[in-house]
């Protein structure tokens, strides 16, 4: 993979999951979270965090998940690898906030691993496909 070929799928996987994530964030689990967690969450987001989470994680998404997927030409190989890739990741947080915090609810990383899992493999899911119509594949 060139650093074009990354460049596409990273910008095109990073805008699908920032989409993706904002609805679920923003709208479908908003009160969700806000019941489960509202002692817990800071009143104002801090987006430099944030935005450097999506920078990292989509593009390990590409190198480990989504171009393996490619040159295999698999689109389930992208969307089960990249639900793996997302509980794992999601599992590193939510498992660990579990053992180290108190007062962090079981129902919020149970609902966090199961995000995690979709939301990952959906995004690999669709960049695979979107991969031709950008032109990346192998030659």
């Amino acid at each position: 993979m060139n650093i074009f070929a990354f460049l596409k799928l990273w910008s095109a996987a990073l805008g699908v999951m920032f989409l993706i994530d904002m609805v679920w964030l923003g709208a479908i689990a908003k009160n969700f979270y806000r019941t489960q967690l509202g002692h817990l969450m800071r009143p104002d987001v801090l987006w430099v965090p944030a935005v450097l989470f999506y920078l990292i994680y989509v593009a390990a998404l590409v190198v480990i998940v989504i171009w393996p997927a490619i040159e295999r030409q698999s689109l389930a190989r992208a969307i089960a690898f990249g639900a793996l890739f997302g509980l794992a990741a999601y599992a590193t947080y939510d498992l660990t906030t579990l053992a180290l915090m108190k007062d962090f609810p079981v129902v919020v990383a149970l609902v966090d691993l199961a995000w995690g899992a979709v939301l990952t493999g959906s995004v690999a899911g669709v960049t695979y496909l979107l991969a031709s119509r950008m032109g990346v594949g192998v030659s």
